[in-house]
C-alpha cells in the first residue's frame, strides 16, 4: 500500500531514507515512541517534577507557553544585542524547552536575560507572538530570587535599583538622582562624567526633581508589589 505524505515525512525524520512499505512506518513510529517514554521513566521522580514545575510556573506567572515556540529563529534575527548575548532569544526559548532543570539554571545564570532592553522587536516578527520581553523580566526576577545573577550583569542590576529608586520617592525620573544613586552602588564615580556639563547646558540634568502630588501613594504601590 502507497504511503502518505505525512508517512513519508516521518520516514525522512527517523530514518534518513525514504520506505514504501506501511507496515515499517507503523514500527519505527512505535519504537520512536516507546524510546520516549524509556527515557522519561529512567529519570528520577523527584527531579522529573521539579524540571516540569519551572515551565508550569512561566505559564502561570506570565501566561507564556514556551513549547509554542517552533524556533524560526526570526526573535534572535531581530534582535539589536544577540550578538553580545552568550544565548540568543532562540536558545534561551529552546533551553527552557528541553524540560531540564540545568538548562533552566543556566538560563537564570546567563548573561543574555540582563541584556535585553525589551524593545519588543522579538515579539513583533514572532509568528506565534510569544511575549519574550515579558518573559526575560521573569527570569531576572527569578535571577534575584535565586541568588544566581550573572556576575557580569550586576551593575545592570544596580542601575535598575536606582532607577526604581527614583521613581518610588518622586513618582518621575529625576536623571541626577539616578545617576548620583548609580554611581555611589557601582562606585564608578568618572564613568562618563565628561558628558554631565553639555547635558546640563542643554536642560537634560534638571536640578530641581519633579514629584508626584500624592507620594505616599507611589510608595504603596512599591509596597504591594514587592
Amino acid at each position: 500500500m502507497p504511503l502518505t505524505t505525512n508517512q513519508k515525512k516521518i520516514l525522512l525524520l527517523y530514518t534518513g531514507k525514504r520506505h514504501e512499505n506501511k507496515k515499517i512506518v507503523i514500527v519505527i513510529r512505535s519504537a520512536a515512541l516507546h524510546n520516549n517514554i524509556k527515557k522519561k521513566k529512567s529519570r528520577p521522580n523527584n527531579i522529573y517534577m521539579e524540571e516540569n514545575k519551572y515551565i508550569s510556573d512561566i505559564k502561570l506567572n506570565t501566561n507564556i507557553n514556551v513549547n509554542r515556540c517552533y524556533q524560526c529563529g526570526k526573535c534572535s534575527a531581530g534582535c539589536a544585542v544577540s550578538e553580545e548575548m552568550d544565548y540568543p532569544p532562540s536558545r534561551v526559548m529552546r533551553m527552557l524547552q528541553t524540560n531540564d532543570v540545568n538548562n533552566y539554571k543556566e538560563i537564570l545564570s546567563s548573561e543574555a536575560i540582563w541584556l535585553c532592553v525589551s524593545c519588543q522587536n522579538c515579539l513583533t516578527r514572532c509568528p506565534m507572538e510569544i511575549d519574550i520581553p515579558q518573559l526575560m523580566d521573569y527570569l531576572r526576577g527569578k535571577a534575584i530570587q535565586n541568588k544566581s545573577v550573572n556576575k557580569k550583569s550586576k551593575n545592570i542590576l544596580l542601575f535598575h535599583k536606582a532607577f526604581l529608586d527614583t521613581v518610588k520617592y518622586t513618582g518621575r525620573l529625576y536623571e541626577i538622582g539616578l545617576i548620583a544613586d548609580y554611581k555611589m552602588r557601582t562606585l564608578n564615580i568618572f564613568q562618563d562624567l565628561d558628558v554631565a556639563p553639555k547635558m546640563f547646558a542643554k536642560g537634560k540634568l534638571p536640578v530641581k526633581p519633579e514629584v508626584v502630588k500624592n507620594k505616599k501613594q507611589m510608595r504603596a504601590i512599591f509596597k504591594n508589589v514587592q
